[in-house]
């Protein structure tokens, strides 16, 4: 995590800092920032309120029978099963979780029969409705990478992956304001007060970054999709070793979509602005990539962690690996992070269904809205060919442990 700084500052002055700094979510998803949607900047009221901007309105959960979910029945539940567990490691500890949870370590996990009667026995699913009534919204999807790179600067190797900057703050207002958990004031001190952190444009200017190199990659254009994805491999050419490089931190700096760009400016229609799509107008636009790039301001830092076991995905929000096919980042603001989620979509690029019970694990900071979800992948390049393509309509059931009666 980026260095924290314990500030005593009136309302006022966090008010006017905030309206110099974004707040956004601490992780993107592979996201997101993958981590894909940006991020709106919300000034604090005056005194400690809910916000008010259409954008955080809370949606509505309306309870259903498993019977109501598209797919229920067919959905293999085994394979979610471990995905679920991971999540439990997390939510056990919380009151309303801690009895399913606990009865979970009971269950057959080869029997789909046993899984299924466990969340029907166990958990209410609750239809996601929008404030404005919508009951679907956009479904993409992330995976994990595979860069080329060397440990130290030669050769093919000239783009940078930074470490988190010295200079960079973050600050954490949840404790005077409740409505903002989750969220982070980023910036840097100059003088006594917090003014917003380098953009895109200026990082590889800026002097706080200068030996703060993690490591070099031989393309720009995938290091940039790194940051989009949020965490991802890194194959060392020098050392002949495969790492993995996380998510550490973000400038704090809005996410805006570089494939929203190129369509607002007619180079790209909807349809045509995939990962894919946005790589060819690269390909043939190269005196336009840096235009293209700064068009995101936003700026991922990473860290290095080991690679002990290839099989395993990255850890997500939730501070769990993610399971590919079966892990997704979801706005945490509006669904519970760690939570089962019944997702009713279609298969990347077709009108094939795609119905199965996911895990709510990962945030990211494009991922914005109630019924906004980023589908995991996995790694290689079946789940980069598929995520790339995903842009989807889906609808959400989040499903909640059963509470005891009222005595």
């Amino acid at each position: 995590m980026s260095l924290r700084l314990s500030l005593l500052v009136s309302s006022a002055a966090v008010a006017l800092a905030l309206s110099a700094c974004t707040t956004v979510p601490p992780t993107p998803a592979p996201a997101r920032p993958p981590a894909i949607t940006p991020s709106v900047v919300h000034p604090l009221p005056a005194k400690p309120a809910a916000p008010e901007t259409k954008d955080v309105q809370a949606p509505t959960f309306v309870p259903v029978s498993f019977a109501a979910l598209p797919g229920w029945q067919r959905d293999d539940v085994r394979a979610a099963w471990p995905a679920f567990m991971a999540s439990c490691g997390v939510l056990v500890k919380r009151p309303d979780w801690k009895e399913s949870c606990t009865i979970a370590r009971q269950v057959n996990a080869d029997s789909d029969q046993a899984i299924r009667q466990f969340f029907e026995a166990f958990f209410v699913p609750n239809q996601v409705v929008a404030a404005d009534g919508a009951s679907s919204g956009l479904v993409t999807g992330y995976y994990e990478p595979l860069l080329h790179g060397a440990r130290k600067r030669g050769g093919p190797y000239q783009t940078p992956l930074y470490k988190v900057p010295d200079d960079l703050v973050t600050v954490d207002l949840s404790g005077v304001y409740p409505e903002l958990k989750n969220m982070r004031l980023r910036g840097r001190l100059v003088g006594k007060k917090i003014v917003p952190y380098a953009t895109r444009a200026e990082i590889g200017r800026a002097t706080s970054v200068a030996g703060k190199e993690l490591m070099w990659v031989d393309d720009e254009v995938e290091a940039f999709f790194l940051q989009v994805q949020g965490s991802g491999r890194v194959q060392l050419t020098d050392t002949q070793e495969t790492v993995r490089v996380a998510y550490a931190d973000q400038n704090g700096h809005p996410y805006q979509s570089i494939g929203r760009y190129l369509v607002d400016k007619g180079e790209l229609t909807m349809s045509q602005a995939s990962a894919q799509g946005i790589k060819a107008w690269i390909a043939g636009h190269p005196t336009r990539k840096d235009e293209l790039f700064n068009a995101n301001p936003s700026y991922v830092f990473f860290k290095e962690e080991r690679l002990p076991d290839p099989k395993v995905g990255p850890k997500g929000a939730l501070g769990v690996p993610l399971t590919p096919q079966r892990s997704v980042a979801i706005d945490s603001r509006f669904l519970p992070l760690g939570a089962p989620v019944f997702l009713s979509t279609t298969q990347a690029n077709s009108d094939i269904p795609m119905q199965r019970l996911v895990m709510a694990q990962d945030t990211g900071g494009a991922i914005r809205g109630p019924i906004r979800v980023d589908y995991f992948f996995g790694f290689g390049k079946e789940a980069a060919e598929n995520a790339g393509r995903m842009k989807q309509s889906g609808m959400v059931w989040v499903l909640l442990p059963k509470q005891p009666p009222a005595p």
